[in-house]
C-alpha cells in the first residue's frame, strides 16, 4: 500500500503573529501617535491630525489595534493557505475531471490528476483512490464493505487535513468579540474621564471632557471595526472550508458508488 502524503506546511503560529502584532502596535502608538510633532504646546493633538486624536484615545487603543494587525495577518495567511489547499485548478473542475474518471472506471488517471492538482482536496481523494485499489484484493467480504473501507478513508484522510485547513480560524474568531469588547472597555473609561471633567465644581473642564469624549469614540470605532473584519474574514474562509468538505464527500461518495457499481455487491 502506498503511503499517505502529509501536508507540506502547517501554517504560521498564532502566537508568533499576536506578538509581532503587539510589539508593531506598540511602535505605532507610542512612537508614531505619542510624537511631539502631533500636538501643540499644551499637548492637545493638531487640528485634524489623526495620529495625535487616535493617541488621545488612551492605553487602550495599543491593544485594539493589535488586535485589528492579528486579524489582517491572519486572513492573508489563511487566505495563501486556503488557495494552496485549494490545488492548481478551481475546486468544481476538479470534481468533474475525477467524477468523469472515476464514472469510466479509470483510476490511474485519476490518481495521476490528484498528483498534477496537488493541495488537501487532491491528497484526499488521492488516498481513496489509493484504498480503491487496495480493497480488491481483500477476500471474504463483500463489495459493500470494501466500498465502506474506502469512504472511511476518506473521512480519515479528511480529519487529518481539516486541522490544517481550520488552523487561527478559532483566533479570528475570537478577536470577532474580543475587539468589540476591548473597544467598549475604551469606551467606558473615556466615558469615566468624561463625567469625572464634568463632576467638578464651577464650570467643567471642557478640555478634559473632550479628551474624555474623544478616547470614548476612539476606542469605540476602532473596537467595532476590528470586531466586524473578524467577523468577515471568519465567515468568508469557515465558507470556503465547508466548500471544499463537500466537495471531498461528493468525490468520496462517488468512489465508493464506482466501486459497488463496477464490482457488484457480492462477495469477491
Amino acid at each position: 500500500m502506498e503511503t499517505k502524503r502529509q501536508t507540506n506546511s502547517k501554517g504560521v503560529s498564532a502566537g508568533l503573529i499576536i506578538l509581532g502584532s503587539a510589539i508593531i502596535a506598540s511602535i505605532f502608538f507610542f512612537g508614531i501617535c505619542g510624537h511631539p510633532s502631533h500636538f501643540d504646546d499644551k499637548g492637545h493633538p493638531l487640528q485634524g491630525d489623526v495620529f495625535g486624536i487616535l493617541y488621545q484615545g488612551g492605553y487602550v487603543i495599543p491593544l485594539v489595534i493589535t488586535l485589528l494587525l492579528t486579524v489582517l495577518t491572519l486572513s492573508i495567511e489563511r487566505l495563501f493557505a486556503l488557495n494552496r489547499a485549494s490545488g492548481r485548478d478551481k475546486n468544481e473542475q476538479f470534481v468533474l475531471q475525477v467524477k468523469k474518471m472515476i464514472d469510466k472506471g479509470d483510476i490511474s488517471e485519476a490518481t495521476e490528476l490528484c498528483d498534477d492538482q496537488k493541495g488537501s482536496i487532491a491528497n484526499i481523494v488521492r488516498e481513496g483512490l489509493v484504498r480503491y485499489k487496495d480493497v480488491e484484493d481483500i477476500p471474504n467480504i463483500t463489495n459493500a464493505d470494501k466500498a465502506e473501507l474506502i469512504q472511511k478513508e476518506v473521512d480519515e484522510a479528511t480529519t487529518l487535513e481539516l486541522p490544517y485547513l481550520e488552523k487561527n480560524l478559532n483566533i479570528i474568531a475570537a478577536i470577532s468579540t474580543l475587539g468589540t469588547l476591548f473597544g467598549l472597555f475604551g469606551t467606558v473609561l473615556g466615558m469615566i474621564r468624561a463625567f469625572s471633567a464634568m463632576g467638578h465644581e464651577g464650570a467643567p473642564d471642557s478640555t478634559a471632557l473632550a479628551v474624555g469624549i474623544s478616547e470614548a469614540l476612539m476606542n469605540t470605532a476602532l473596537g467595532i471595526g476590528t470586531g466586524a473584519l473578524a467577523i468577515i474574514t471568519y465567515t468568508y474562509f469557515n465558507g470556503r472550508i465547508t466548500s471544499m468538505t463537500n466537495a471531498v464527500d461528493e468525490i468520496g461518495f462517488a468512489i465508493g458508488q464506482s466501486f459497488v457499481k463496477s464490482h457488484g455487491g457480492l462477495v469477491k
